[in-house]
């Protein structure tokens, strides 16, 4: 039983700290300037985008591409700009938030 317990608890720990290191990877490229969680902001909730893309083929790679290469008329008027500088944790950006 104790075996059973601590497994789910390292599982649990595990998922969450995922979830956090993306967090702080959104924040360490200052993706949060202009994204939240579940507040509109300039751009679009990660949750929104998430909703948007779910389903879709190759999702995943669509969502790092604007990252990098930025993306107009998606969401709105307000377009994206590029963020070349992420572009080494693009694919784990878009993982995360399609996660959501």
């Amino acid at each position: 039983m104790k075996t059973l317990t601590a497994l789910a608890l390292a599982a649990t720990l595990g998922v969450s700290g995922t979830a956090l290191a993306s967090a702080d990877l959104a924040a360490q490229h200052k993706c949060n300037t202009c994204h939240a969680m579940d507040k509109k902001m300039m751009g679009p909730t990660w949750k929104d985008i998430a909703a948007k893309n779910k389903g879709q083929k190759d999702a995943e790679k669509a969502v790092a591409e604007a990252i990098v290469k930025g993306s107009k008329n998606k969401y709105g008027k307000v377009p994206m700009p590029p963020q070349p500088k992420a572009q080494a944790d693009a694919a784990a950006l878009a993982k995360w938030i399609l996660s959501l």
